[in-house]
């Protein structure tokens, strides 16, 4: 089966033109973007950051498991996986490997820094969420450095953050 990679990062970064991009240079890609699957819950909708804390919880968990079934779904019918998620935890992590038990998982984290992932974010035409989340970029750096690949995107075009990943494959295995 397909390796199944990981985008992390924090919020404005780029993990989905990323992942997107990324999942397009395979001749069988498919992108898992999470943000879509919590606006699949209609009604009772709790966003990460929100409250109450352990409905918000409770929905993180269902959207990281249906990221899995997703992958693996896409994996065992011959299409490679590109998930994009903020992971900002060894736990969460853990999460993953967990209902991905038996694939290969490559993770990479995009780090272009705060300020370039703020300015980013203003200059996104659709959403900006970055400011709120800063406090994510010190929570990923301190749980995750030196697991998968870490690629520094802050001067790279998405198509060259994608080559650098590609080059990086062996360092971004689990």
């Amino acid at each position: 089966m397909p390796d199944i990679w990981i985008v992390n990062g924090m919020p404005g970064v780029g993990k989905s033109t990323v992942a997107h991009r990324l999942a397009s240079r395979y001749p069988r890609g498919s992108h898992i973007e999470a943000d879509r699957l919590q606006d699949m819950i209609v009604t009772g909708s709790v966003s990460p950051g929100s409250v109450p804390v352990d409905e918000q919880q409770r929905q993180i968990h269902l959207n990281i498991r249906n990221q899995c079934l997703l992958a693996r779904s896409f994996a065992q019918d011959g299409f490679l996986p590109v998930i994009d998620y903020v992971v900002p935890s060894r736990e969460r992590l853990d999460e993953y490997r967990s209902h991905l038990q038996g694939l290969v998982v490559r993770l990479v984290t995009l780090d272009p820094g705060v300020e370039a992932a703020v300015q980013r974010d203003r200059d996104r035409p659709d959403k900006t969420v970055a400011a709120d989340w800063l406090h994510l970029y010190h929570e990923i750096r301190d749980a995750l450095t030196g697991i998968g690949l870490w690629v520094d995107s802050r001067k790279l075009s998405p198509e060259d953050t994608v080559a650098k990943i590609l080059a990086g494959k062996e360092m971004a295995r689990l």
